[in-house]
């Protein structure tokens, strides 16, 4: 889609009455355009998880070329045994370098590797909706605080890239580049937290306050659902507890719904070309009432996961369309020769 499509989009979405908190989008040019025209740019969330995937990316690149130094470095090796051994040269293209100038570099390449790796965990963390001050009584980092410790850890970055191989020296400047500029956006959602945060913690006070952090940090231990994690703390905190919580569970860093249903939507639109209203509202009634084979939800729909339903319904016959038995009065037919008959 082009800038004017999303503009409309969002014009339209308005005169339905629809009222949003934010957007959310991977920094494509064509949204961005929109949300100037719709004055919506200052309430955008940039995606964090397309920059976490961009620096994955590239780390694993230069894993890759540490391991290819790795094997050239075991074959010098064999080729000077081999020379030492014989006393003729080994059969095959000559080294360019000695096993110790291949082990000086390689370990050169292993502690760029090690920088990179620790920094790139470093973003990861400063990018999670809870973040804590590294102190023996953990506090609650702000919005601002974050951003300057994202600074430091991009300077850094940019630091340790400077003796990193060529090829993998550029990617690590884009990516500094791409988080440098994503920077307001990528930490919106930590600003729409902070009076929250602020208000909690003037009630009761920043170590209360930095041990729900905690708590929320471990939840998938000590229970997802906030009632488990309210049941250890004091009473007296309750109230601003369950605030905190509830806020932290509907912060927004990306836009992984809308993802799912790409991933949902474009085999259909790869087979068809174009998808109607019809073939959208048909896709999305299947996908809500298909039962889950495996993985955390299985046995289970969308609709079941939500609690509309009680018991899983064939999507057909929510449309209307019961079964038919087959020729035989055995079997049942298939989806597409029920929509038929």
């Amino acid at each position: 889609m082009d800038g004017e499509s999303w503009t409309l989009a969002l014009w339209y979405l308005h005169e339905q009455g629809v009222a949003s908190r934010g957007t959310v989008s991977d920094g494509g040019r064509a949204i961005a355009e929109a949300l100037r025209t719709t004055k919506a740019l200052s309430t955008h969330q940039r995606d964090v998880w397309h920059v976490e995937h961009l620096a994955s990316q590239v780390q694993a690149r230069l894993e890759r070329v540490v391991q290819e130094e790795e094997e050239r470095g075991r074959l010098i090796e064999r080729q000077e045994q081999h020379q030492a051994s014989t006393g003729k040269k080994a059969v095959g293209r000559p080294a360019k370098t000695t096993a110790g100038q291949q082990e000086q570099l390689l370990r050169h390449l292993h502690g760029v590797l090690e920088g990179v790796k620790y920094l790139f965990a470093q973003l990861h963390q400063l990018l999670e909706i809870v973040v804590l001050s590294q102190q023996s009584q953990p506090r609650l980092l702000g919005a601002a605080s974050r951003r300057e410790e994202v600074e430091t850890v991009l300077d850094l970055l940019e630091e340790v890239g400077q003796s990193a191989p060529a090829p993998v020296r550029k990617e690590l400047q884009r990516v500094c580049k791409q988080v440098r500029l994503a920077l307001p956006a990528l930490l919106y959602f930590a600003q729409t937290l902070e009076a929250l945060q602020q208000e909690a913690m003037a009630q009761l006070g920043e170590q209360a306050v930095g041990l729900i952090g905690w708590a929320w940090q471990r939840r998938a231990i000590l229970g997802e659902q906030p009632k488990h994690l309210l049941a250890a703390m004091d009473p007296a905190w309750h109230e601003q507890a369950t605030r905190l919580l509830e806020g932290w569970s509907r912060a927004v860093r990306a836009s992984s719904a809308v993802e799912n249903w790409h991933s949902i939507v474009r085999p259909h639109l790869a087979v068809h070309r174009s998808l109607s209203a019809g073939i959208l509202a048909l896709l999305a009634v299947w996908h809500n009432h298909r039962v889950a084979p495996r993985g955390v939800h299985e046995g289970l729909s969308p609709m079941l996961r939500s609690g509309q339903v009680k018991e899983a319904k064939d999507w057909l016959v929510a449309l209307g369309y019961p079964p038919i038995p087959g020729p035989e009065h055995s079997t049942v037919l298939k989806d597409e020769e029920r929509l038929v008959a």
